[in-house]
């Protein structure tokens, strides 16, 4: 095989820049795509392209890791947040590289007086090199996926644990779905917010839209309710449902706080607790209304 030192493609890959870079782009105009221009699309090519040419010229051709391929890689890594934020797979996103190798591969067998074994071995150097940067590419695409993953679920937390201000002094804390650790982290911090941005006195937690309450997502609330006590305000577990109600007992749950089967008896509660009641008011008649 050709040593990397000895390869003639950093030559090629200068001799021929424009026209592997059209090759390329005829390949990919096949399959167009309406989520990137076409305008940007080439642009991105073309200075692939042209980094991938300077890049092998400057440094050893399979090293990546070394500073000659630094702006590449930085170009790579720009396009892989930028087409994940898009929403492309990672099959789109490591096809759209691989399919370099074909008008390079082309350009390599045109070149005159190539013996076929130095021929073979330029296109295995070719594709190591395409390989290895398609790798890099793909690892910047996945961690760029796991951020907006991450970030979509912190927003998802937030929106699905809002405080809700029922009465002067009274909020409550509707939870859906399982608790967590993350989650309850983001429940306490909007719960204490809250508490001190309406001088709260009582808080409802209510826990009707929670599909199952273990011990772990017991010693959630009473984190919960524990840190809302330091802040000056009572809690109230409300939403318990029979069947979690039996569970709760067969585990030897105890949440060592009051609870009421659902949120309207949770306020009423809170209402007395604070000297407040609700009473209805009989409507006038029509003959008696002035």
């Amino acid at each position: 095989m050709v040593a990397p030192s000895a390869s003639r493609l950093p030559e090629i890959l200068s001799g021929f820049e424009r026209q592997i870079l059209a090759d390329w782009l005829s390949i990919l105009r096949e399959t167009p795509d309406a989520r990137l221009p076409a305008a940007e699309l080439e642009s991105q090519c073309e200075i692939i392209v042209a980094r991938l040419a300077r890049a092998t010229r400057e440094g050893y051709v399979l090293d990546i890791e070394a500073p000659a391929f630094a702006p590449l890689r930085d170009i790579l890594a720009d396009l892989s947040r930028t087409r994940a934020l898009l929403g492309f797979s990672p099959t789109e996103t490591a096809t759209f590289l691989f399919s370099l190798k074909q008008p390079l591969f082309a350009r390599l067998r045109d070149v005159p007086g190539f013996e076929p074994a130095a021929l073979v071995s330029e296109t295995m150097l070719a594709s190591q090199l395409i390989d290895a940067l398609g790798l890099f590419m793909m690892e910047t695409f996945q961690r760029a996926r796991e951020e907006v993953i991450i970030r979509q679920q912190t927003e998802i937390s937030e929106l699905s644990t809002p405080v809700v201000r029922l009465w002067q002094g009274i909020l409550a804390l509707p939870l859906i779905g399982t608790l967590d650790s993350a989650r309850t982290q983001v429940v306490m911090e909007n719960l204490l917010d809250s508490i001190v941005r309406f001088e709260a006195d009582i808080a409802i937690i209510d826990i009707t839209g929670v599909p199952t309450v273990d011990t772990l997502v017991a010693q959630h609330l009473l984190k919960t309710v524990a840190a809302a006590r330091l802040m000056g305000a009572d809690c109230i577990i409300s939403g318990i449902r029979p069947q979690i109600a039996q569970t709760m007992v067969h585990l030897g749950v105890e949440l060592n706080v009051v609870s009421k089967a659902n949120l309207s008896d949770a306020f009423a509660l809170a209402l007395r607790r604070l000297g407040k009641t609700v009473v209805s008011v009989k409507r006038p008649l029509a003959a008696d209304a002035p």
